[in-house]
Parts: structure tokens; C-alpha cells; sequence
């Protein structure tokens, strides 16, 4: 139970319909169009290239939120988070991968052990105490990796139309031709909805295989929650489905979002965003009034 002299318990957030309403026509209207500030850069990576990111400290649940591929951490759900974060008083960091955004670097020299290198090198060094994992797309995969290393740093799970082991997907899907680029070239171009072709490398697909979570059950101790829109037609629903039946948690809920596509971006999405992260936000900030 909190107690009066617990950040949480005068009230100073609320995931309520009516505040997130209020708290979203701001952030749209105002805060969205600010600039970000300056990111700062941690330069002690495992792999020795500098991380760009942002932080925020704040007295309550720490909150790390991890990107997909080709994202940035100055996309509209991690700042939509970041404001919630500063409203609520919790701490939060995002940054960039090797290859992403201000980060920048070679994209075709990161996969997916670098880059969940790189978050555990966020979660290490920048973020403190127990943290809230969110993971968007392939940040759903590498929440999970960083979760499986990092347990007892844990507060909770959230994952964004979450897309673990996508590689082998990829792999199963791979036409003729894309095999003989990839045994030509190292790499194949895979269109995409959003912007430039996405590379595909032979590195990425196999360090894909070689952290693979869906082969095997984990028991994860903390509230997770896998949302994903019904229309997502980049990552189908059934992979957060399949993420669900592999994780042992005595809280854990799928939530479909009827109409929602892929990124997750539209207002009414960002309201159930911003409901999940109160509620496990508010599980933790309970747990954190019993220490």
C-alpha cells in the first residue's frame, strides 16, 4: 500500500481516460513539436562505438524504451512516453542503436547481438534501479534478451507489436534470389512501407539464430504486457501470441488493439500505450513503497 510520503500516493499521476485525454491533446498540440534537446552519448559500448541517448532521472519506476529496426528514439512513441515519464515523475532513457539515428555508425555492422548489446549498455550504465523494459517491434525481441540477462533488474514488461526472432521469418520466406544476393552480396535490400529499403545481411540472420527466445519457455516474475494492433500487416499478431505462450509470468496479458497497424502511433493507440504503462507503472511504484 503507498504510503503519504511515497511520490505516487498525492496523486501526482493518473492513468485515468480523462487526464490521458488531457495529457495527450498536449503533447500533440504542444510538446510534439518541440525539439528534442541535445542527446548526451555513453561511450563505453561493448562493441566501443559511442550510444546516443536521452535520460530523465525521476524518483519512481525507471522506464527503458527500446526501438525497432530503422526507428529512432525521437519517433512518436518514445517521446509520447518520455512526456509521460516527466508528467509522472518516473525516470526514462532512450537511445539509439549502432546504425540508428544519432547514433549512426554502419547499419550493416549491428544484428541483433549488437544491439542488445547496446540496450543492455543503456540499462547498465544509464538507467537505474528496477526498470520497466518497452520494446517496439524487434525491441520486443531484445526486451526479452535483455530481461532473460538482467532479472533482477526488472519491474515489468511492455512490448509494442513485438516481432521476436522476425530473422527467422525472414529466412523462411527468402526467394532465390534473395539467397544469391545474400551469398553474392552479404546483403539484400527488403522494401519497406515507411521509407528506404530495409538491409537485409547474412550477419543479421545469423545472429537472429543464435538468439532465438520462442525455441523455449522463460519464467519472467514481473507484470507483462504484449499489445498489438489487429491490422498490423508488417508483424501479425500471432507473434505476440506466440511470445505470450513462452513466457511464465503470473501477470500477463495480450492486448489486441482492434483497427491498430504496426507502429502503434495513431491517438487512440498511444491512450492504451499510456493506460498500460500507469498500470504496471503503478505496480511497480507499489513495490517500490515497500522497500
Amino acid at each position: 500500500m503507498l504510503t503519504k510520503q511515497h511520490p505516487y500516493a498525492g496523486g501526482g499521476w493518473r492513468g485515468d481516460p480523462a487526464s490521458l485525454d488531457r495529457l495527450l491533446t498536449e503533447f500533440l498540440e504542444r510538446h510534439q513539436s518541440l525539439p528534442d534537446p541535445a542527446p548526451q552519448y555513453e561511450m563505453n559500448s561493448v562493441h566501443g562505438h559511442p550510444i546516443a541517448f536521452r535520460h530523465r532521472a525521476g524518483a519512481g519506476p525507471q522506464v527503458l524504451f527500446i526501438g525497432g529496426v530503422c526507428s529512432a528514439m525521437s519517433g512518436v512513441k518514445a517521446r509520447w512516453l518520455d512526456f509521460l515519464a516527466a508528467q509522472w515523475g518516473f525516470g526514462f532513457t532512450r537511445f539509439d542503436p549502432l546504425g540508428h539515428g544519432e547514433t549512426g555508425g554502419d547499419f550493416l555492422a549491428g544484428d541483433i547481438s549488437v544491439w542488445r548489446d547496446d540496450a543492455l549498455t543503456m540499462l547498465d550504465r544509464v538507467a537505474q534501479g528496477q526498470a520497466i523494459l518497452i520494446g517496439s517491434s524487434m525491441g520486443g525481441w531484445l526486451m526479452t534478451l535483455l530481461a532473460l540477462r538482467r532479472p533482477e533488474r526488472l519491474a515489468g514488461l511492455i512490448g509494442i507489436a513485438s516481432a521476436p526472432d522476425f530473422t527467422q521469418r525472414i529466412e523462411a520466406a527468402l526467394t532465390a534470389e534473395r539467397r544469391a544476393a545474400l551469398a553474392r552480396d552479404g546483403v539484400f535490400f527488403r522494401p519497406s512501407a515507411y521509407g528506404a529499403p530495409d538491409p537485409i545481411s547474412a550477419r543479421l540472420l545469423a545472429s537472429g539464430r543464435e538468439n532465438l527466445v520462442l525455441d523455449r519457455a522463460h519464467s519472467i516474475h514481473v507484470p507483462i504486457r504484449l499489445l498489438h494492433g489487429t491490422q498490423d500487416a508488417d508483424v501479425p499478431y500471432d507473434c505476440s501470441l506466440a511470445l505470450a505462450q513462452k513466457l511464465t509470468s503470473p501477470d500477463l496479458r495480450l492486448l489486441l488493439l482492434a483497427g491498430g497497424d504496426h507502429r502503434l502511433s495513431h491517438s487512440r493507440d498511444l491512450v492504451a500505450l499510456a493506460q498500460t504503462l500507469a498500470e504496471v507503472g503503478g505496480d511497480s511504484a507499489k513495490n517500490l513503497a515497500t522497500l
